[in-house]
C-alpha cells in the first residue's frame, strides 16, 4: 500500500490541504499507484476522513512525533518549513515541497530552490501541485547527505581555542 503524508506542521496552511485533498489531486495520486493519503492538518479546517476498498484518507490535527507517518510514507508533500524539510530528507524519503505564496518575505522559497537545486527535492505552489504530482520524477533525486556535528563540534572548539 503505497502511501503520501502531507504535513503542515505547526502552521495553518488550508490552501495546501484543500488542494490535495480534492477528488482531482486522490485521482492523480491513485494513478500513480497510492492508496493512502495521510493529512496532518495543523489549526486548520479539515477534510472529512474517508475508506473505501481503493484508497483511505486520514487526518489529524497534532502529534507528538511525526517519525511514524514519515517512515510510513513513500512521498512526503510539505509546506517549506526548514525543520520539516530536513527531517524528511534526512529519513531518506522524496519530498514534493509546495510553498505557501501568501508569507510575507518568503525565506522558505529560497530553502526550496537551494534545495531543488541541489537535486534533494522538487517544489511547487498550490496552483501548480497537480501539474507537479503528474511530472515529476521521484528516482531523480539525489539523497540528502548526512549531518556531521562533530565538524559542528570541531569548528566551535577552534575559535573559542578548546583545540
Amino acid at each position: 500500500m503505497k502511501s503520501v503524508f502531507v504535513t503542515v506542521g505547526t502552521t495553518c496552511f488550508e490552501e495546501l490541504i484543500a488542494v490535495v485533498s480534492a477528488p482531482e489531486t486522490i485521482q492523480i495520486l491513485q494513478s500513480l499507484g497510492y492508496s493512502r493519503l495521510v493529512l496532518q492538518v495543523g489549526g486548520g479546517a479539515a477534510p472529512t476522513p474517508l475508506r473505501t476498498p481503493a484508497f483511505t484518507l486520514e487526518v489529524f490535527r497534532f502529534r507528538e512525533s511525526l517519525a511514524e507517518e514519515f517512515q510510513r510514507a513513500d512521498l512526503v508533500i510539505s509546506h517549506a518549513g526548514a525543520g520539516t524539510c530536513l527531517e524528511t530528507l534526512e529519513k531518506g524519503k522524496p519530498l514534493l515541497v509546495v510553498i505557501n505564496e501568501k508569507l510575507m518575505n518568503n525565506h522558505q522559497l529560497e530553502l526550496a530552490r537551494q534545495l531543488y537545486k541541489d537535486e534533494h527535492l522538487f517544489y511547487c505552489t498550490c496552483s501548480t501541485l497537480l501539474e507537479s504530482l503528474k511530472s515529476i520524477d521521484l528516482s531523480t533525486l539525489k539523497p540528502f547527505p548526512p549531518g556531521q556535528p562533530e565538524k559542528f563540534a570541531a569548528f566551535l572548539d577552534s575559535i573559542t581555542g578548546f583545540e
